[in-house]
């Protein structure tokens, strides 16, 4: 960031309770239909004879006839019986290759496994040292896994941000309360795919999108957008629609995976995705969503109708920018909510928030701490936007601030004016 003059966030992102088979015997076994696989919760390499699963509570927590998915759901099974101590017996449905510590699903089971495992604890403490802007908390389930994550943060003295990973039922049943409490939703169609029937992925992504918008919380979009460029050299036509429909649902960010990790043209990805992004933002439907305030919020009151105002005005006048001052960020997020086609320029004195804001839709944030009056704030703001080419004279420019300016407070003032 230094470098390059970026304000660029990093997120670390928890491994969560991923359940995986064991060791299996010469690497890999084929199970076949009808098959019948013994899994164990006692450690042991895996054959026909019988499965390691990690899973301690495993036998305890499922009932017969639930499934059970294997790699990425490429394997089938149902299960038969359960000893309720260490072994479980399932029938094969659908059968494949079985390599040692593939991941395991179970869409159907209420898992009792906690959301922040010993390894996730060991991790955060590092991320948070590291001063990291954003984290990933894997196969969130109610609401409370997010206020049990942000207690250790908080006690840590970080104000990094969390963001809800979206891959379970249980998340899906929790969603309104779980965008309550998080920062930011992460749409990890990956998990939720084999977890929920896989038609349904489309129509609950643009459900999530629209209410995270709603709560301006920043939402992603993340796993296999642009998968065959591990391998390839451009996306299938199916991928850059995927990409581009993510935009016009009205994500903040698309998310790459294993294209920019294993994959071998990470550039190239980067380069079609950001070529995707950028045409598709030249589309208006993409633009002014009006969600009205919520009248019932009084802490927020005036700063959530000072923003919404904002927004609508600079559609009507076709202003080319608004800016806010603020120390929390609060006012950025809920900038972007409104989606404008104005330029959002965040000013903050807060290094905290710096790169944080860099996850928000169309938010631009500069390090600003000279805060004397209004006038001569606001007059300063321009200079440095004129001078950084982000806008030119007779541009007409909102800026929105608290009053008196040197009071941090609700965003209670706004300007239109000409860049001169």
């Amino acid at each position: 960031n230094k470098e390059l003059g970026y304000h660029t966030a990093i997120l670390a992102d928890l491994q969560g309770p991923k359940i995986r088979v064991g060791e299996i015997e010469n690497g890999s076994i084929n199970i076949k239909m009808n098959d019948e696989i013994t899994f164990t919760t006692k450690k042991r390499v895996g054959n026909k004879d019988g499965i390691y699963i990690s899973y301690q509570r495993f036998p305890k927590d499922v009932y017969v006839g639930e499934t059970i998915l294997l790699d990425d759901g490429k394997l089938n099974l149902k299960i038969k019986s359960t000893n309720g101590k260490d072994k479980v017996v399932a029938v094969v449905k659908h059968g494949g290759a079985l390599s040692s510590n593939k991941g395991v699903n179970l869409p159907k089971t209420k898992i009792s496994l906690p959301c922040l495992t010993p390894k996730d604890k060991e991790d955060l403490a590092f991320a948070l040292k590291m001063n990291v802007a954003w984290i990933g908390l894997s196969f969130v389930r109610t609401p409370q896994d997010i206020l049990e994550l942000k207690k250790i943060i908080e006690k840590a003295k970080s104000n990094a941000k969390v963001i809800a990973k979206i891959e379970k039922p249980e998340a899906i049943a929790n969603l309104d309360e779980i965008i309550e409490v998080t920062d930011a939703i992460m749409v990890a169609r990956g998990d939720l795919g084999v977890e929920i029937p896989f038609q349904e992925v489309p129509l609950i992504q643009k459900s999530i999108v629209r209410k995270s918008m709603k709560a301006a919380k920043p939402v992603i979009i993340a796993t296999q957008m642009m998968e065959s460029m591990i391998e390839n050299i451009t996306p299938t036509r199916a991928e850059v629609n995927d990409v581009a429909n993510a935009v016009l649902d009205g994500a903040d960010a698309v998310m790459l995976s294993g294209e920019t990790s294993v994959g071998k043209f990470p550039e190239k990805v980067i380069e079609a995705m950001a070529n995707i992004i950028n045409d598709v933002e030249k589309d208006d439907s993409l633009y002014h969503y009006e969600f009205a305030p919520d009248l019932s919020n009084m802490d927020r009151f005036i700063t959530d109708n000072i923003c919404f105002n904002s927004c609508r005005l600079a559609q009507r006048v076709e202003a080319k920018g608004i800016v806010t001052m603020t120390f929390s960020g609060y006012t950025g997020f809920k900038l972007a909510s409104f989606r404008p086609k104005a330029g959002i320029f965040v000013f903050t004195g807060n290094e905290e928030i710096l790169n944080m804001l860099s996850l928000v839709w169309g938010v631009k944030v500069y390090f600003y701490n000279k805060f004397v009056s209004t006038d001569h704030t606001i007059a300063d703001i321009k200079y440095i936007l004129k001078k950084a080419k982000q806008l030119k004279k007779n541009d007409l420019l909102i800026n929105i601030a608290s009053m008196p300016i040197a009071e941090k407070g609700q965003s209670n003032m706004m300007k239109l004016s000409f860049i001169e």
